[in-house]
């Protein structure tokens, strides 16, 4: 009989997924015992374990480790990836503090299901095997289903997590079978191992087919998280019904963890076959860009408008995708940091922009037409004005980070030789500018539609505030920001 062989156990690479996991639970029964009233005591124990899980993870900043037999990885790209998901909930969290009494919907289980959902994202910037990349994606995806529809007795909320779960559902089977016909294809599951297996020996003729058509099934299942054209058309009813701090949780945090997985995916096992898949991705690419900001531009409800405007900034991730796989250490290098730098610009920028509609929504204002934001300027000066450089962030107009995050994507594809593609780009970015400023002139230029009273609490405008501080100053010093970006990708585009 065969022995079998438990491999040695690193919990320093699992130590910030274990707080999560560990306070999750914890919160878990706390929650049973605090009386309705005082429910926000959990919020704040949950932004308090963020902290600390985001703490634990500085020394072994430079580092590079693996454990579970190379299936779970610390290394600084996931280091850093951790601290954008850890962060991005924490804003999430304090903008629910206020909202979910507001709206009647405030239960303990909410804040325990953020950190779930965390970690679920943690699990995918993190995993270096298909397995757990998969249950990864699940634990995010379960969690998010119920967030999406946690606004219960609202239809709208129902139906956005209806079609959320239809929608995600179908993306695990895909993932599935994807990883069922790779490992049929090359006998393991392991990235590393994959990517050896594919450099080192030509496959045969059907096991080939088997590897091009799983990789095409699990870039699928990853394209419905990202919303990657065609696969996006669940996010604007689904961006639409959810509670808005939800939507601002699927913009960034979700989106950013199915890049974080994808470009683990690409680069470490398919990276030999670059020269396949990337003109398929090119395309796929090209229509995210166009779908999502033409798409977009005929929007009349603001918070349709993003999210079809989440579509587009996915094909401009996408990118920096094709030019992380590209042959040559500093294309490849250039392209992982395009991709993480856009993520900190777009992190940054939404957290802002679904902050300030969190603000308009405590006060009342529901429909999200464009019209409610007529004469903004006039009302809440403040607010106005932070929606404006959240939506010239978005649109990359300099100084911001959004400028930043669109100039280095632009320069990764133009170096990686997709030249054609950085000009579709660059004319997807000024139609994008167009929806963009006309939200700017309709509150600074519009009569007031009516007159509404103030009504934002603590924790709303320190999320806010952290949100428009890091815009400007990553708009005005990007060095700090390109120098983390740039540490945090050596170790990963050396393992290509």
């Amino acid at each position: 009989m065969t022995e079998i062989t438990i491999p040695p156990i690193d919990w320093r690479v699992a130590t910030q997924l274990c707080i999560i996991f560990g306070w999750a639970s914890v919160l878990l029964i706390i929650a049973l015992f605090v009386p309705r009233s005082r429910i926000r005591v959990v919020g704040y124990l949950a932004i308090a374990g963020l902290v600390v899980a985001a703490g634990a993870g500085i020394p072994f900043w430079g580092g590079s480790a693996e454990t579970f037999g190379g299936m779970l990885r610390l290394d600084t790209y996931s280091m850093m990836l951790n601290w954008l998901f850890l962060a991005a909930a924490a804003v999430v969290i304090a903008y629910s503090l206020n909202y979910l009494p507001k709206h009647g919907i405030e239960h303990g289980e909410y804040y325990v299901l953020v950190l779930f959902a965390t970690a679920g994202m943690m699990l995918l910037a993190q995993g270096g095997d298909l397995i757990v990349l998969f249950l990864g994606l699940e634990l995010l995806s379960l969690t998010l289903y119920v967030l999406t529809g946690f606004a219960y007795p609202r239809e709208t909320s129902e139906e956005s997590g209806m079609k959320y779960l239809l929608t995600g559902a179908f993306a695990g089977g895909f993932i599935v079978f994807g990883i069922a016909l790779i490992y049929g294809a090359t006998g393991s599951l392991n990235l590393a191992a994959i990517g050896d297996t594919l450099a080192r020996a030509a496959l045969a003729a059907e096991d080939r087919t088997y590897l091009y058509a799983g990789a095409a099934l699990i870039v699928t299942g990853f394209g419905y998280k990202i919303a990657m054209a065609p696969f996006h058309m669940w996010a604007p009813d689904v961006y639409e019904g959810a509670p808005t701090p939800v939507a601002a949780f699927l913009s960034v945090g979700s989106k950013a963890a199915g890049f974080a997985a994808l470009v683990r995916f690409l680069v470490e096992a398919m990276g030999s076959q670059w020269p396949v898949w990337a003109p398929a991705l090119a395309t796929l690419a090209i229509a995210t860009l166009l779908l999502g900001n033409i798409g977009a531009l005929i929007q009349n409800n603001v918070k349709r408008m993003l999210a079809y405007s989440s579509v587009g900034h996915a094909g401009y991730m996408l990118l920096g995708v094709l030019a992380a796989g590209a042959p040559g250490g500093m294309a490849g290098q250039r392209g992982v940091e395009a991709v993480l730098l856009y993520l900190l610009a777009y992190m940054l920028t939404n957290l802002g922009a679904f902050g300030v509609l969190i603000a308009l929504e405590q006060r009342g204002e529901l429909t999200w037409d464009i019209n409610q934001f007529a004469g903004l300027w006039a009302r809440r000066p403040l607010l106005a004005s932070a929606m404006a450089i959240c939506l010239l962030s978005l649109a990359g107009v300099p100084p911001t980070a959004g400028f930043w995050g669109k100039f280095y994507v632009f320069t990764a594809a133009w170096q990686a030789g997709f030249g054609w593609l950085t000009i579709i780009g660059i004319l997807t970015a000024a139609i994008a500018a167009f929806y963009y400023v006309r939200i700017v002139v309709q509150m600074f230029t519009a009569e007031p539609s009516r007159e509404t009273p103030a009504e934002t609490d603590p924790a709303l405008r320190a999320g806010l505030v952290i949100a428009i501080a890091g815009i400007l100053v990553l708009g005005f010093m990007p060095a700090p920001a390109i120098d983390l970006v740039q540490r945090s990708v050596l170790a990963t585009v050396g393992g290509q």
